[in-house]
């Protein structure tokens, strides 16, 4: 899953790809690079983050959405609000990424009608404030788990399908980095028990990553392939990238050799 971010301040590439001919640009260079599927974002949720008026977010994701829905891949939007979710639905997306896991009123109403994936993310607390205090967990990955079980309850009870949900334990989203670590390292652990949701990991160049290395948010790229490496290897179906021919590259060498073990062994 390639980033696409139609914002004036998002943490990593802010203002670069606002205008629709650079957003389309970016996006088919994405797709070039081996993108399964383009997320487009018009407000940022980095930790600090002032919300975006509705109008703004509709004016910033709604253009591009209808000037991509003829590309080969499916569009998810990452948004919260349920507007935009029904307009971007209406304009021909595919997929709805939400922050908040459907959980903000009318969210479920937005959705349920159409046939889109929804992808359910865990963050404590909401993007201004969930960095600010050390964020408590008794167990990270059992609270994670339950909150999954949640919201695929609720969302099953409103008469959306099992099959277009996956789910997203909410990197960097009111954790602390080892809360983030735990996560990756027991990243198959947040599923509900019992069920195989696809799960989408989002670390890509995240300060969990500049905690270790130390490096700043432009300088993350071998971190990002790293850390996207650990998330398929613990068995995320969707990785999300900023980077997305070198993680592709790094992700067949990662095939590669688990085929040739499977051979192996055949």
């Amino acid at each position: 899953m390639g980033i696409l971010n139609v914002t004036p301040d998002s943490f990593s590439d802010g203002g670069r790809f606002i205008s629709r001919d650079a957003a389309l640009a970016r996006a088919e260079q994405m797709i070039a690079d081996g993108a399964d599927m383009i997320d487009i974002g018009g407000e940022s949720t980095r930790p600090g983050a002032p919300p975006v008026p509705l109008d703004e977010e509709l004016a910033r994701v709604v253009p591009i959405v209808e000037a991509l829905r003829d590309v080969q891949v499916p569009l998810s939007v990452d948004t919260y609000k349920p507007a935009v979710m029904q307009a971007v639905l209406d304009a021909g997306a595919d997929m709805i990424n939400d922050i908040w896991g459907f959980r903000r009123e009318g969210a479920l109403d937005a959705v349920k009608g159409s046939n889109c994936g929804l992808c359910v993310m865990h963050m404590l607390g909401e993007p201004r404030t969930m960095q600010l205090h050390d964020p408590i967990y008794a167990d990270v990955v059992a609270e994670i788990r339950a909150f999954f079980a949640e919201r695929v309850a609720a969302l099953t009870q409103a008469g959306i399908p099992a099959a277009r949900i996956s789910l997203d334990p909410g990197y960097g989203f009111g954790k602390t980095v080892e809360h983030n670590y735990q996560l990756l390292a027991r990243l198959a652990a947040t599923q509900p028990a019992g069920a195989n949701f696809p799960l989408l990991a989002g670390m890509s160049r995240k300060s969990m990553l500049g905690a270790i290395t130390g490096r700043n948010a432009g300088e993350r790229l071998a971190a990002s392939v790293a850390a996207a490496v650990c998330a398929a290897e613990r068995g995320a179906a969707i990785i999300r990238v900023h980077d997305v021919a070198e993680t592709v590259d790094a992700l067949k060498v990662w095939q590669a050799t688990k085929q040739a073990d499977v051979n192996r062994h055949h």
